[in-house]
């Protein structure tokens, strides 16, 4: 084993990447044709996520079994949590650039073009009836044809179960750490059933964002923005719960240790990042 003979363990070639990029490029792919209102926009784009969702299932069980055969020791193990800590820090700034995207447009683009803006773009780019005020409306026919998500709706409802989720994945992570199983068990179920039920409560508030309230991404930048941010948020929670899903299972099988836990705290690290993220998009999205 690496860690009885002081080396650092090489794994042998494997043809993951290969598989994700290309289950990667068939669903954007897809996913661009979807937005431009091509009809096999849709099926070209889960055929993608299928082979990514397969990419995750085949490389992450090599990984296990790697580890399991006692392959890493403690240098695997300062790599694996320094390229957590880089992936976590690129989502980062994924995410700042929506947010300032949002700031952008908020603070600076809409207050001007209703002030030194329009004296040039008005009767060019802008619309009659254009109102430089937060949130914007859009075009005729859309002209003022929509609401707003309100905050403390289903938004506050959803803050209070990601949030919760966070406490009983601490809960879970003491237990790991006192050898505790089945407390460990719970806590990780209920983190991943309150992620879930997360999950549904946004795809509802999505419906009702369509259906009632007329709120589309094609919603001026309001709309554009709330669903961007929202909707990659969701899609962190997403492979969050899968993070979460698999190292339930390997609980269940008892594969950490008090000592030897990384894989989880890799998946706590990026469920608590999950839940700051969403505490942002409540207040500036949501709230403000």
């Amino acid at each position: 084993m690496a860690q009885e003979k002081g080396s650092y363990y090489v794994p042998h070639e494997s043809h993951w990447p290969v598989v994700g990029t290309i289950g990667m490029f068939v669903a954007v792919l897809g996913a661009a044709a979807l937005l431009n209102g091509l009809l096999w926009g849709t099926p070209v784009m889960f055929i993608g996520g299928a082979i990514i969702l397969y990419m995750v299932w085949g490389w992450f069980r090599d990984v296990i079994n790697e580890s399991v055969s006692g392959a890493f020791g403690p240098q695997e193990d300062r790599s694996f949590r320094q390229g957590m800590a880089w992936f976590i820090l690129s989502e980062v700034f994924f995410f700042a650039a929506f947010f300032g995207a949002l700031f952008y447009a908020r603070i600076y683009s809409v207050p001007w073009l209703g002030g030194e803006g329009a004296n040039f773009f008005t009767g060019l780019l802008l619309w009659d009836g254009f109102e430089a005020s937060w949130p914007t409306d859009g075009p005729a026919p859309r002209h003022d044809a929509f609401s707003t998500m309100g905050a403390w709706g289903l938004p506050a409802l959803n803050t209070a179960i990601l949030l919760t989720s966070g406490v009983t994945l601490t809960i879970a992570h003491h237990a790991i750490k006192d050898n505790n199983r089945k407390v460990l068990n719970w806590g990780l179920g209920a983190t991943i059933a309150l992620g879930l039920l997360f999950l549904g409560i946004q795809s509802y508030e999505y419906v009702h964002a369509y259906v009632d309230l007329n709120l589309r991404l094609d919603s001026g930048i309001y709309g554009s923005t709330f669903f961007m941010l929202t909707g990659f948020h969701g899609m962190h929670v997403i492979l969050g719960a899968l993070m979460l899903l698999v190292v339930f299972f390997r609980c269940l099988k008892g594969h950490f240790t008090p000592e030897n836990h990384f894989a989880f705290e890799a998946a706590a690290w990026y469920w608590h990042f999950v839940d700051v993220v969403w505490i942002l998009v409540f207040i500036f999205v949501y709230w403000l």
